[in-house]
């Protein structure tokens, strides 16, 4: 059996931590909450902490945001696929777009449901993945503009999603300025510059945010607590608000070097053969969790002695090192989980969720 718990104290001392430093700099934020994939459980536990704003990438998750709050903001975070557009007017207050014919789309939706539905232009700031070329920035605005039921109350951009790319003080700059632009040319008040995720958080904590950039959207800071600069903790904040309990199903010392023919293995890996363990053994644990589940490279054993070696469909394979005596089989090891990890446990229907 496997369990994820959340420590609800841990995320409200990172929730109330965020809150400060964000409140002090006069800077708007939301909770993005794609990670808990629509986990009533949990929503609960972020719902209770006053969050005003959510942001989701699914349109069921925000349904059932809006059944659990309908006072709260509901923002859709991806381009909306045609399908989709329905629901998006119905359950997401705002949402983020890039394609002039869905947003059309989206208008005729607003007018049909009465609705008056608030976008967030994004922005191509260098990382190639969603956004409005800059130099198409004030055309499509413009066509934006006279669409009905529609109001643009913000600009925005995604760093570090796709290929890497960093947030810069440079970069934010030029965003900023992409809402001057556009206030200028069309005496139109834009209130967001929605350029803050978790990435660009210490960007704020060294003094070089940019002073238009003026709303967050912060996820796995909130979670993990994580400077994705330096990958090491904030100060004053937990990484661990999410743990994986997993049960010891078998526990033998056993060869560290396969015996037979090598070939590929269902996950298409090949096994290289060190020389220098043959006639070596170890004491190896296998847990009941697998790569249904979670990618084992998204693991960190809390137990610095542990040592994860691979993973079949349902099954995890670890060393213990030293401490066999600690551990037989029924007892339980924890994880730590980093972000992809999470997402994966969090989607499981097989793993039970907790709050403790």
């Amino acid at each position: 059996m496997a369990v994820l718990k959340l420590y609800r104290e841990k995320l409200k001392h990172n929730y109330n931590h965020l809150d400060n430093v964000f409140r002090e700099h006069g800077i708007d934020w939301g909770v993005v909450t794609k990670l808990l994939c629509g986990q009533e459980i949990f929503l609960k536990e972020i719902l209770a902490l006053g969050v005003k704003e959510v942001h989701d990438s699914r349109v069921t998750n925000l349904k059932v945001i809006k059944s659990m709050a309908p006072e709260v903001q509901t923002v859709y975070i991806k381009p909306a696929p045609k399908q989709s557009i329905p629901d998006i007017i119905r359950y997401a207050d705002v949402s983020f777009q890039t394609e002039l014919d869905i947003i059309r789309l989206l208008s005729e939706e607003a007018e049909k449901q009465q609705k008056l539905h608030k976008i967030i232009i994004m922005i191509e700031m260098g990382d190639l993945r969603e956004g409005v070329l800059g130099d198409e920035l004030v055309d499509f605005y413009a066509r934006v503009f006279e669409l009905p039921n529609i109001s643009v109350i913000g600009l925005g951009a995604n760093f570090n999603c796709l290929h890497g790319v960093m947030p810069t003080q440079d970069k934010l700059i030029q965003l900023s300025l992409y809402k001057q632009i556009i206030e200028a040319k069309f005496d139109r008040q834009i209130p967001w510059v929605s350029g803050g995720t978790s990435v660009t958080i210490p960007l704020l904590f060294n003094h070089l945010m940019p002073k238009g950039i003026n709303h967050f959207r912060i996820g796995e800071a909130l979670f993990f607590g994580l400077n994705l600069f330096t990958n090491e903790t904030f100060e004053n904040m937990h990484n661990d608000v999410f743990e994986l309990y997993t049960e010891i199903i078998e526990l033998t010392e056993k060869p560290m070097v396969p015996n037979g023919v090598l070939a590929e293995n269902p996950s298409g890996e090949a096994f290289e053969v060190d020389e220098s363990l043959y006639g070596k053994t170890s004491h190896r644990a296998i847990l009941d969790v697998g790569l249904l589940d979670i990618n084992p490279r998204f693991l960190i054993p809390k137990d610095a002695d542990v040592s994860v070696i691979g993973a079949s469909s349902d099954m995890l394979i670890v060393e213990l090192g030293d401490n066999t005596q600690n551990y037989k089989v029924g007892d339980v090891l924890r994880f730590n989980l980093r972000y992809m990890g999470a997402l994966s446990v969090l989607n499981s229907r097989y793993i039970v969720k907790e709050v403790v």
